[in-house]
């Protein structure tokens, strides 16, 4: 039985979030959070967060074993950009894109 948790528009890049994503991709979800509860990077506590909330998903239904729960699916696709402006030398600007992730975590019985 598959369980999802998504988290859309998250101020992070996709890029920077995906190097987590494969540290944890396949892994138990108990050795998942240990990985993410000492990782350093900025997303880390992000996806604690979702991981956390798939397992709260997997414990309403009263079928699921969530001891034996591991990573089945793990992504991050692209959500809109911020657009900003810089101001740079001789009255010119250039664009700042402030990117942001929908993530998306699917656990499965193992």
């Amino acid at each position: 039985m598959e369980i999802k948790a998504i988290a859309k528009y998250i101020r992070i890049s996709p890029r920077k979030i995906r190097l987590l994503m494969r540290e944890i991709r396949g892994k138990k979800v108990e050795e998942a959070l240990n990985i993410l509860t000492f990782a350093p990077q900025k997303g880390a506590p992000i996806l604690r967060k979702l991981v956390n909330s798939a397992i709260s998903n997997a414990s309403q239904r009263p079928d699921t074993d969530v001891d034996s729960l591991f990573i089945k699916h793990i992504f991050a696709d692209e959500g809109p950009m911020l657009k900003r402006f810089r101001p740079r030398a001789m009255g010119r600007a250039t664009r700042i894109r402030r990117r942001t992730s929908h993530l998306t975590i699917i656990l499965d019985e193992g």
